[in-house]
């Protein structure tokens, strides 16, 4: 089967998090494109943010309208409703119930026909919310599936999987990319400058805080 071990698409949400590991993508692999997703998310602006730091990186970059997400749940990742825990699960309510399984899932089928088989992902079970989602085991299962499911070799890549924020604010320095997260968006308010106050910006500024960097984003 004939596979371009060399190249990798990069899921990238606009926030700090898939921007290094986009970074860290650049370094890895040859040929790297990049792939986001406007599913009605409050803080769409981080869609604008997403094209800005394709173009840094100099990297082709699309946006697929997965709209119809937004219709199927209730959460304050779409709709402008408070951002707490559910008391029900234990969940923060800007959990989006299968948004990363989609994500990645569309990402792959995205790729297929051009036989890259390196799927990059900024997702975290250290710093996650509590996002089931974003937990290794997930993602392992996740490339099982998608491996039978396409009879296709594909890779999710997790290169922050066992990084807190100031972890990754050193791993931006580290790849060279600190400048990009200028661009970079994290506030679950879509506010520009950040509101500083939501769960979001909160970890955000945590990790710096803890990196003793500044937010190029505060410049």
């Amino acid at each position: 089967m004939q596979v371009n071990k060399d190249a990798a698409v990069v899921l990238l949400s606009g926030g700090q998090d898939s921007t290094t590991a986009l970074g860290w993508a650049k370094q890895q692999f040859k040929t790297v494109s990049a792939i986001s997703f406007d599913y009605g998310q409050r803080h769409r602006v981080e869609l604008a943010c997403a094209t800005r730091i394709a173009a840094r990186a100099e990297v082709p970059h699309r946006i697929l309208d997965l709209s119809l997400l937004s219709t199927l749940s209730h959460n304050a990742m779409i709709q402008d409703s408070v951002i707490e825990i559910n008391e029900e699960n234990g969940l923060p309510t800007t959990f989006v119930p299968g948004r990363n399984l989609l994500f990645v899932t569309l990402a792959a089928a995205a790729v297929y026909q051009s036989k890259t088989p390196n799927i990059v992902i900024g997702v975290s079970q250290v710093d996650y919310s509590g996002y089931p989602d974003c937990r290794g085991n997930t993602i392992k299962s996740l490339q099982e599936t998608l491996r039978l499911g396409m009879d296709f070799p594909f890779v999710i890549h997790t290169p922050l999987i066992y990084f807190d924020k100031k972890k990754t604010v050193e791993l931006a320095v580290k790849l060279d990319v600190l400048d990009w997260l200028a661009d970079s968006h994290t506030c679950y308010e879509g506010k520009r400058p950040p509101c500083g106050e939501c769960p979001a910006c909160q970890l955000r500024a945590k990790g710096f805080q803890a990196a003793g960097i500044p937010d190029p984003l505060l410049r």
